[in-house]
């Protein structure tokens, strides 16, 4: 039988301010750093995913013209979308879209660090 893929198991965000973009996801999203990292990287305990802001593997230029991420969606799931679009609004944090109605529960998209594009629903 040939080997297959079950889904994701690990995601992370390329960055060139690690501490920096940690501090985000701690202070803005209340994400909690994981007992142990790499070196290099910050990774948060998520679950059932672990996600991740590291340093850019060798050959990653992130210093192009190109939006970071361009091409791929990263939701996030919350508790409360309204609550957290509140949150994000009062902190100066870019809010991309308004929150509104979805399949998967009120939605809305963020400017993350360094221009990654953020969407979270929930609640």
């Amino acid at each position: 039988m040939p080997a297959t893929v079950a889904g994701p198991d690990f995601l992370a965000l390329q960055v060139k301010d690690v501490p920096a973009a940690a501090a985000f996801f701690e202070e803005h999203l209340g994400l909690r750093r994981a007992p142990a990292s790499p070196p290099g990287a910050v990774v948060f305990a998520t679950g059932p995913i672990p996600f991740a802001v590291r340093e850019p593997l060798p050959g990653t230029d992130l210093d192009g013209d190109a939006t970071p991420g361009l091409g791929v969606a990263l939701w996030l799931r919350t508790d409360d979308a309204a609550q957290l679009h509140q949150q994000l609004t009062e902190a100066g944090v870019p809010v991309l879209s308004p929150l509104r109605e979805s399949p998967f529960g009120p939605t809305f998209s963020f400017l993350g660090p360094e221009g990654y594009r953020l969407t979270v629903h929930g609640g």
